[in-house]
């Protein structure tokens, strides 16, 4: 839990772990004027990067690097704030960091330093949480998103929308003072037509934001079949390397195998799996039970059959075993030598993708369904990065908007709709956001942020 205490003052490592050129200690709070004194002689003037000693109470070097005090409010927190920037060993870190702790700073919780800057109004809620993205993006393109999204381009989005539904609604509710008048304020506020104003803006908010999402999330991905159907070829051919072992010994894989790639910037988290076959060997029931057992966070099964042999009695039993929910396609692999050309066919309402792993042919039509199944969109403009909470409360604010359309003619409940709508967009940017769902957001941080 993030300590409550914002008069405490605050101290981290603010660099990854492990030896680096560069280690950086972080200190926030009422007392890095006098931290500063007691470590570098004296405070260096505001916002200038000084060259000094680092010192223990005793006269002794602790190190030699750059200083740099930010007074408050014109800092990352809107507290005073040190950065003390020396040699990134770990053993001289830790005694830089255990310096600041003598001279009452305290060490700082997980996310503890951007939720100072969230409370201190220097950040809101979905900037904040872009912190965290931009440090973990994976992909150039979640990068982008990400510090799209710090930048506060997608909190000004739904800023705009969300004045729009203050004005909507005050109007509305009014309305509700002149029960008497004989004038209908709701046709003659075009209200009906501003709500269906607004819900276009909102879709095309939440594709955006989906889009982000997939950014930042990716897709899990599950290859199954019988043994020796090429389940890990196919997976070292998306991958680009010898990530799975191929032989024609069947069960081969005995455990499921994980690998990440990326197509087109996405992220797709690809599950090699045992071969699903009736057998003695218990290590290999084992793996077959895992495999089931990593279809039920799977978006997409790739359900792979020998292109020789076709579909047969024992696929049908494995998709049958499949939860409905998922996103299934049948990769027809071994064209090379049944001889097909690559190609993707819908029969009886599925997916059929003829490729070969072995030589890669067919392989990039296999990528591009991938895509167009999640929702990507090729050149897609300002897309932001999103969180799967971002994405609830949209479809939130979608549900009481359309609520409010229903009940226009009710001008009480289109107003506690709209307000409604009101409430889920603002637990976006953190206007209404519990003190439980912070300490779950910002706990998720890393130690010096």
């Amino acid at each position: 839990m993030l300590s409550a205490n914002s008069q405490d003052t605050i101290a981290a490592i603010a660099t990854a772990s492990g030896a680096g050129g560069i280690g950086i200690v972080r200190v926030s709070g009422p007392l890095c004027h006098v931290i500063a004194t007691q470590i570098l002689g004296h405070c260096p003037a505001p916002r200038y990067a000084a060259y000094l000693d680092f010192k223990q109470d005793n006269g002794e070097l602790i190190d030699r690097g750059i200083a740099i005090y930010y007074n408050a409010p014109h800092s990352y927190t809107g507290e005073e704030v040190l950065e003390l920037q020396g040699h990134g060993g770990t053993a001289l870190m830790q005694i830089l960091l255990a310096r600041c702790i003598a001279l009452g700073a305290r060490q700082a919780v997980p996310g503890e330093f951007t939720r100072r800057a969230y409370l201190n109004d220097k950040l809101d809620l979905a900037q904040a949480e872009a912190v965290a993205d931009v440090i973990n993006a994976a992909t150039i393109e979640a990068a982008k998103s990400a510090v799209r999204s710090l930048s506060g381009e997608f909190s000004q989005t739904i800023n705009s929308l969300l004045s729009e539904l203050i004005n909507l609604r005050l109007y509305v509710e009014a309305c509700l003072d002149f029960p008497e008048e004989e004038i209908d304020f709701i046709t003659q506020g075009r209200v009906a037509e501003k709500i269906a104003k607004n819900q276009a803006v909102l879709a095309t908010i939440f594709s955006k934001a989906k889009q982000g999402a997939l950014l930042r999330d990716g897709v899990n991905v599950v290859l199954i079949g019988q043994p020796n159907v090429g389940k890990s070829s196919l997976m070292n051919a998306l991958s680009g390397e010898e990530v799975a072992i191929v032989t024609p010994i069947a069960g081969t894989t005995r455990d499921a195998i994980k690998s990440e790639i990326q197509i087109n910037g996405v992220p797709l988290h690809i599950i090699d799996t045992a071969g699903l076959r009736e057998t003695d060997d218990e290590v290999e029931k084992i793996g077959i039970a895992r495999t089931y057992q990593a279809t039920e966070t799977a978006h997409i099964a790739l359900l792979l059959v020998d292109a020789t042999h076709g579909i047969g009695e024992q696929e049908k039993l494995i998709i049958d075993r499949l939860p409905q929910e998922m996103t299934k396609i049948w990769v027809h692999n071994k064209i090379d030598l049944s001889q097909e050309q690559p190609q993707v066919l819908d029969k009886n309402n599925a997916m059929h993708i003829c490729l070969s792993a072995k030589t890669g042919l067919g392989l990039d039509l296999l990528k591009s369904h991938l895509l167009s199944l999640v929702g990507y969109q090729q050149n897609a403009e300002g897309v932001f990065m999103a969180r799967a909470r971002h994405l609830e409360a949209l479809n939130q604010v979608a549900l009481h908007l359309q609520q409010a359309s229903a009940q226009i003619n009710l001008a009480e409940l289109a107003a506690e709709e709209l307000r409604l709508a009101q409430e889920s967009l603002s637990s976006i940017t953190g206007e209404f956001t519990p003190d439980d769902l912070l300490g779950e957001i910002f706990s998720k941080f890393c130690i010096g942020k």
